[in-house]
């Protein structure tokens, strides 16, 4: 029976016709998604690998995690160069700059403080004026009756 001929068992008997052709599924999968691994599980992978005597088991391995050769090769340079922080996973995107955060901060504590300063200047102003028109002297609180 070639492959055109195989009978699709949910079509059989409703259509009438026993010669239905299997066709593909037409649905698209969405763009795949990259895998990432964590330290964890690649320093895991690797001890599995170095554990590995007998001829087949690192295929073996490999096809049960799903993954290729590559990857134990990458990990393994990583591994024997130090780079401990390359097997770590990373953040993408722009590095956060503490430095320039704490700068930020300040800056922005600042301009509150300026302000605050300036209404407090204008309070006093306004009441050395007052004092001014009442007559009052602006003296020390031992002064005031």
């Amino acid at each position: 029976m070639s492959q055109e001929q195989i009978v699709r068992p949910d079509l059989a008997g409703t259509h009438g016709t026993t010669n239905e052709t299997m066709r593909p599924d037409p649905q698209v999968v969405p763009k795949a998604e990259r895998r990432h691994f964590s330290t964890e599980y690649k320093l895991r992978i690797l001890a599995e690998a170095d554990a590995c005597a007998q001829r087949g088991q690192i295929g073996a391995l490999l096809r049960r995690e799903g993954l290729y050769s590559s990857h134990l090769d990458k990990w393994r340079q990583q591994r024997v160069q130090g780079q401990l922080q390359a097997l770590a996973s990373q953040k993408r995107g722009p590095k956060v700059d503490l430095q320039a955060a704490e700068i930020a901060r300040l800056h922005h504590e600042n301009e509150l403080l300026q302000t605050r300063l300036k209404q407090v200047e204008t309070i006093i102003e306004v009441q050395k004026k007052l004092s001014a028109l009442l007559g009052l002297s602006m003296g020390t609180s031992s002064e005031v009756p």
